[in-house]
């Protein structure tokens, strides 16, 4: 033993990727069937209209961070939820954060944003996405809403721009902003 922190991915990393992968998969396949074709590159992205995507995407995500940050500081249930997640994200380094953030955003806005949009509408893809991040909890309820009006909002930005890319570049930015906080708030033993 040389003291330095162990690089394999960890069990959570590990599980996340087999779910990310599934869902990234049912998306494309999703989208196949929907497009009933091959995926045009302009679908995931226009490179001219990057810049403007980015831009969008980031705000989006400094918007939706803002707004779970007033829910933490004012209701009780967005900080239970915060230390439950934190318990499960306990061991979880700045690279596995990042690695989940990138994973969780391309995949879900593939299925969501990308099949699920496409096949059966703004509201129903919104509101599944919601139900995915829901549960019987009142912070899971809690945090099923603030998922209903992100995905609100990602599916606008994919309708408006007609591409994933600035949805894609909002939710990793949500998420990798809110893992990176819950895993420094575990201490620097956490960070990898």
């Amino acid at each position: 033993m040389d003291g330095s922190p162990d690089r394999r991915p960890s069990r959570l990393l590990r599980l996340a990727f087999a779910f990310y992968l599934a869902l990234a998969v049912a998306g494309l396949v999703g989208l196949g069937w929907v497009r009933q074709g091959p995926l045009p590159l302009a679908l995931f992205l226009v490179p001219a209209q990057l810049p403007a995507d980015l831009a969008l995407g980031l705000a989006a995500a400094a918007l939706l961070a803002g707004v779970w940050e007033l829910g933490r500081c004012h209701l009780s249930a967005a900080r239970e939820l915060e230390a439950r997640l934190a318990e499960v994200l306990g061991g979880v380094g700045r690279d596995e954060a990042l690695a989940l953030a990138l994973l969780s955003g391309l995949a879900e806005e593939t299925l969501f944003r990308g099949a699920l949009q496409s096949a059966l509408g703004w509201a129903a893809a919104t509101v599944l996405f919601a139900l995915l991040h829901s549960g019987p909890q009142r912070a899971m309820r809690l945090w099923g809403l603030f998922a209903l009006a992100a995905g609100a909002l990602f599916g606008g930005l994919v309708a408006w721009r007609g591409t994933l890319a600035p949805a894609v570049i909002a939710h990793v930015g949500v998420n990798a902003l809110n893992l990176l906080r819950l895993s420094y708030r575990r201490g620097p033993a956490a960070r990898g």
